[in-house]
């Protein structure tokens, strides 16, 4: 009966043992202190400034565009109401 009662408690200490040493194996490696590592609100931060710089290039080259298109449409529209021999 002493026996039995040896044998459980070593299977005891063994599982323990096992379960510690797989925690162990999975957390092996470097740690990065948090002090050194970015935080998540700084690479959003990045990410959003530039998103709004990709923003305003894009509203950029609308604006350009827009303007040709409406310089092109007013050009067309004088040189439909007059004559071409007024032009030259």
């Amino acid at each position: 009966m002493a026996l039995n009662g040896f044998m459980q408690t070593m299977v005891l200490v063994l599982a323990v043992q096992l379960l510690l040493s797989v925690d162990s194996e999975q957390e092996t490696g470097t740690v990065i202190p948090a002090e050194s590592r970015p935080c998540v609100d700084c690479h959003a931060f990045e990410f959003m400034q530039r998103a709004l710089q990709d923003l305003k290039k894009t509203a950029f080259n609308l604006d350009a565009r827009t303007e040709t298109l409406v310089l092109r449409a007013e050009r067309r529209a004088l040189c439909d109401c007059m004559p071409t021999n007024t032009l030259r």
